[in-house]
């Protein structure tokens, strides 16, 4: 089983739960329908991956704040990168089909480290850095769905084991993984910096 780390210790999410279109201009960079509730699909513990890969221009990269769950609640705060297959994914939408061949492949979900987090969720953002050029930011507040109603959503059908990690979405700036680009995702509270974490793409 792959794992992820929480400050010092060793976690095993037995899966990875996903909102998509949760950010207003993210969904128009890709033109799809302003969602009336949370969009939501899983990633199984399988497309857990230290390493940031490469494949032409097919893998597109999505950077997320993600949580750590406990207990039914929000435990940790980490940077995910919700790796897709773009082309696929486009496919598969047109035909009304599932999304898992571009979303659930092996290798589809990296995570910096988790850190503890019992703040307010309304001051979180995310930043993404690819050679040094800011690719992607965004925060809680520009969240349609926030982190509360996404868990709440999530409970009202699906049963979260403790070590199971929520992403909240994307948004905009999303792009292609380049094999050799360098990637620096970090986590704030307000102005504070919780944690960051570094890839190179393989």
């Amino acid at each position: 089983m792959h794992t992820v780390t929480r400050e010092d210790q060793t976690i095993v999410p037995s899966k990875i739960v996903c909102a998509g279109r949760n950010y207003v201009a993210h969904i128009a960079e890709l033109g799809y329908e302003v969602p009336a509730e949370p969009v939501i699909f899983l990633k199984p513990n399988s497309a857990l991956s230290e390493q940031l890969r490469a494949d032409g221009d097919d893998i597109h990269y999505e950077g997320e704040i993600s949580f750590l769950l406990k207990n039914g609640e929000l435990d940790a705060v980490g940077f995910g990168l919700d790796l897709t297959r773009r082309a696929v994914q486009t496919s598969l939408k047109k035909q009304g089909l599932p999304w898992e061949r571009a979303k659930a492949f092996d290798g589809s979900a990296v995570f910096s480290r988790f850190v503890r987090f019992d703040g307010n969720p309304e001051e979180l953002r995310l930043e993404l850095w690819i050679d040094g050029q800011l690719a992607q930011q965004g925060g809680t507040p520009l969240m349609l769905f926030k982190p509360a109603q996404l868990l709440a959503s999530i409970q009202s059908f699906m049963s979260l084991n403790d070590g199971d990690i929520l992403m909240t979405g994307t948004p905009e700036g999303v792009g292609p993984v380049r094999q050799g680009a360098s990637f620096c995702g970090r986590i704030y509270a307000g102005d504070s910096l919780l944690v960051e974490h570094s890839w190179i793409a393989i």
